[in-house]
């Protein structure tokens, strides 16, 4: 697989991910949510997916591609809430065993940008997209749940699939992945990273990941189409 989805795929995956994703809405004078580990996961996330499609709707900055308002939003809001090294581990597979310390943070860092880069075109796209949940089911009990929900343009078109995997940690829930058109992010992701890992080892990986970034840094951060 590539590094990105088709485009309309790619930028309605990201912009919900992105608001979804966050538990506090600290910036554009908003007030800031505490996590709460009590609060249930569907709740979570219907909390937050208002505040944030408001912030964005609302920030001409981020719709413009701003990489250095989307970087801190990245960085601030949406990293400290989900288990990011988790889902890193996954994408990269068995290979990540075999990663030492430092080539498993170095791996995090550029995974890290390369969807915060990513994040730019997609969220620069948020207009008219609201989101409709289904019906959450889940037992007491459960430490992973997959919260069900769609992507709606309001000026038509077919809804866009797009559910969210959640753990229960010490801190409360945390997105460990993302579904869209039946298509999981860590499980398209990890393909291509076993590719990479198959052609150049885990330094082969870190250096394609490197080189992929430097592109994207260097060239237009909203996608056309």
């Amino acid at each position: 697989m590539k590094y990105m989805m088709g485009s309309n795929r790619l930028s309605y995956w990201l912009c919900a991910l992105a608001a979804n994703a966050l538990l506090a809405v600290a910036g554009v004078g908003s007030v800031a949510f505490a996590a709460d580990a009590n609060l249930a996961p569907d709740v979570l996330i219907k909390q937050v997916v208002s505040d944030v499609m408001t912030t964005i709707k609302s920030d001409s900055d981020i719709q413009a591609g701003n990489l250095s308002k989307i970087n801190a939003l990245v960085e601030t809001k949406i990293l400290p809430y989900v288990d990011f090294k988790r889902m890193t581990a996954s994408a990269v597979g068995r290979n990540w065993a075999s990663a030492n310390p430092q080539q498993q943070e170095a791996i995090i860092e550029q995974f890290k940008k390369l969807l915060t880069y990513t994040y730019a075109g997609a969220l620069s796209q948020v207009r008219d997209q609201t989101i409709q949940y289904k019906p959450f089911r889940a037992d007491p009990g459960d430490t992973v749940v997959q919260v069900n929900t769609e992507v709606v343009n309001t000026r038509g078109g077919e809804p866009l699939q797009l559910n969210y995997k959640l753990q229960k940690e010490t801190a409360g829930w945390k997105i460990i992945d993302v579904n869209v058109l039946g298509v999981w992010l860590v499980q398209n992701y990890r393909s291509t990273f076993a590719q990479q890992v198959s052609a150049g080892g885990i330094d082969g990986l870190i250096k394609a990941l490197t080189e992929k970034n430097k592109s994207l840094a260097s060239g237009p951060t909203a996608p056309k189409g």
